[in-house]
């Protein structure tokens, strides 16, 4: 670890807190309806989007009413995506007459962008069209992560509101996040990277020959319209399949800085919003703390872990230090333009978020280095989180966490003036058990099968390591790998699918039955019995509640993986 590097992170964090009030307070007006500097440019747009889909903006719904919306549209989604891969083959945009998606890749790939996984399967520059790219995958880049963010939304209206039997309309809430916050912040960024020389064109391939003679096909097309929306997204389904490592998707260190704020960006002020439309920021900056404890603890181990030396090459003799003339630590999967810090901050980020976005291979990471990404994930992707589900799987610990005060002390739990009682806190524990039973389960089926073996390319821990991290990061909606894994298999398609639909929906009922339960309850007056949650004490206790059940959870598994690599890797015992 250099001096430098820890500079770098710095400046990471500072921007990051910075910009949260202000994007925080910005979203607040949008989603309360409220005038904003766009609203003379994009509210007749708005107007005309509610006419034509014959939207009523101040008709709210009931929080089962929002469900089957939210549900519905996913489900249209869904299929639509299905199709155009299907058809590929006869469609426009295709200057590389790029075959029609078989149908187990095309299923998987659909849910994936549905849920706002990016998982792929596939190798994207010859597999997907332009169209599917643009139409496809692009436009469920914007609309999965509007989902995300828009119920979030309803959740904080669930603590905001009192007496309530609505939590805000679905398809308002879709709208006003695509249009107000997604798309104005995405032409600009996106002109950006533009500039910053990222290719945006319908050009076919462009066939070359290198200096030695050798062909080269070097793939292009509108890659910069859909990086931005995958980073700020958090999505993560890269236009190439090197995704941000490749210079076109990620050219230079500028790029990369940016890239990384937009990762975080929602997910950050989104805790402003709450704590704005909660009425006391203050509990928004403590969810943030809470967050940002977490984030700084992955990037260091994940930091420590790469730049140290690796043991298996001890013996040859080898300079691993770092200095003037080179990186040092684990290069390994690594692009030198970023270096060790840059990669090992970029792996915490994409995997506190729900991005799955990657600057360097995780599955070349060392043991310890590697298994941070996957307990981010793990833990359920709440460290800033995917664009809304971060906030919203926050929360669920926090009820879980009040739940813990309220028996430590003997009395009735409670949170922002509302009573949590045994069907809150039933619920949200039933949402946050899904992900380890998901994960868990189906890493142990394939691992028995012997098609889900052979599609590894290590054994031993890693090789489970490889299993472990494809269904933490599908169940988890992430969408990065442990890439040492081929996983475009009927058997790997069809149950990552699986876990990529639990994860996303099978989490959104009983949280959305959370926020409608919420709203219907009176606010109850602040007494001296009430537990402060905008100071240190909370902090602690949620972070420890979240660390709890994490270790818990996964530890027997983790050690499985990472824990025994790391331990055989010192000892000799590998390579």
């Amino acid at each position: 670890m250099t001096f430098n590097g820890w500079v770098q992170i710095a400046i990471y964090s500072l921007i990051i807190i910075a910009i949260t009030a202000p994007l925080g307070g910005y979203m607040t007006r949008v989603f309360n309806g409220e005038r904003t500097f766009l609203s003379p440019v994009l509210r007749p747009l708005e107007r005309l989007v509610y006419l034509i889909c014959g939207v009523n903006e101040k008709e709210e719904q009931h929080w089962t009413i929002y469900g089957v919306a939210m549900l519905l549209f996913s489900l249209a989604g869904f299929l639509s995506l299905y199709l155009l891969q299907r058809l590929q083959a006869g469609l426009p945009f295709n200057p590389q007459n790029l075959p029609a998606v078989g149908e187990h890749l095309a299923f998987n790939t659909a849910i994936s962008f549905v849920t706002n996984t990016n998982w792929q399967s596939y190798v994207p520059e010859t597999t997907m069209s332009y169209l599917v790219q643009m139409a496809g995958l692009t436009v469920h880049n914007f609309v999965s992560a509007a989902t995300g963010i828009a119920l979030a939304i309803a959740l904080i209206r669930g603590f905001a509101r009192r007496s309530a039997q609505s939590i805000g309309n679905f398809w308002v809430d879709l709208t006003r996040c695509t249009l107000y916050i997604l798309l104005p912040i995405s032409i600009v960024v996106g002109l950006f990277f533009v500039f910053e020389g990222m290719p945006q064109n319908l050009l076919p391939y462009t066939a070359v020959h290198s200096l030695e003679g050798a062909a080269q096909t070097i793939a292009q097309g509108p890659v910069a319209s859909q990086e931005v929306i995958k980073m700020m997204g958090t999505n993560g389904g890269g236009f190439f399949n090197a995704n941000s490592s490749h210079p076109f998707e990620n050219p230079n260190a500028l790029t990369n800085l940016v890239q990384i704020i937009l990762i975080f960006s929602l997910g950050a002020s989104l805790t402003n919003v709450f704590g704005r439309m909660v009425g006391d920021q203050r509990q928004g900056w403590a969810i943030f703390a809470v967050m940002g404890v977490l984030f700084l603890a992955g990037t260091t181990v994940a930091y420590w872990a790469e730049a140290s030396s690796n043991p298996a090459l001890a013996g040859l003799h080898i300079d691993q230090a770092a200095s003037a003339l080179q990186a040092g630590g684990n290069m390994e999967g690594k692009e030198v333009r970023f270096g060790i810090a840059n990669s090992a901050l970029f792996a915490t980020i994409t995997t506190d978020a729900s991005c799955g976005a990657v600057n360097s291979m995780h599955d070349s990471f060392m043991p310890l280095g590697g298994m941070i990404p996957m307990l981010n994930i793990q833990l359920g992707e709440i460290i800033f989180g995917g664009v809304g589900s971060g906030l919203y799987g926050m929360l669920l610990f926090v009820i879980i966490a009040m739940f813990v005060a309220g028996l430590m002390v003997g009395r009735t739990p409670e949170y922002l003036g509302k009573k949590l009682e045994s069907r809150e806190v039933k619920m949200a524990i039933l949402a946050i058990l899904i992900l380890p039973l998901s994960i868990l389960g189906f890493t142990a089926l394939v691992s028995v099968l012997p098609d889900g073996v052979a599609a590894l390319n290590n054994s031993g821990p890693h090789g489970f390591s490889e299993m472990l991290y494809a269904f933490t990061s599908a169940t988890g909606n992430n969408g990065s790998a442990f890439a040492g894994i081929s996983a475009n298999v009927l058997l790997y398609n069809t149950t990552l699918g699986a876990a990529m639909f639990i994860g996303r929906f099978l989490m959104i009922v009983p949280m959305l039955a959370v926020a409608g339960s919420l709203a219907a309850k009176k606010i109850v007056p602040i007494s001296a019995g009430t537990f402060p949650t905008d100071g240190g004490l909370f902090v602690g206790l949620v972070v420890g509640v979240i660390l709890i059940v994490g270790g818990l959870t996964y530890f027997p598994a983790l050690a499985l993986g990472p824990i025994v690599e790391h331990f055989a890797m010192h000892a000799g015992k590998l390579y």
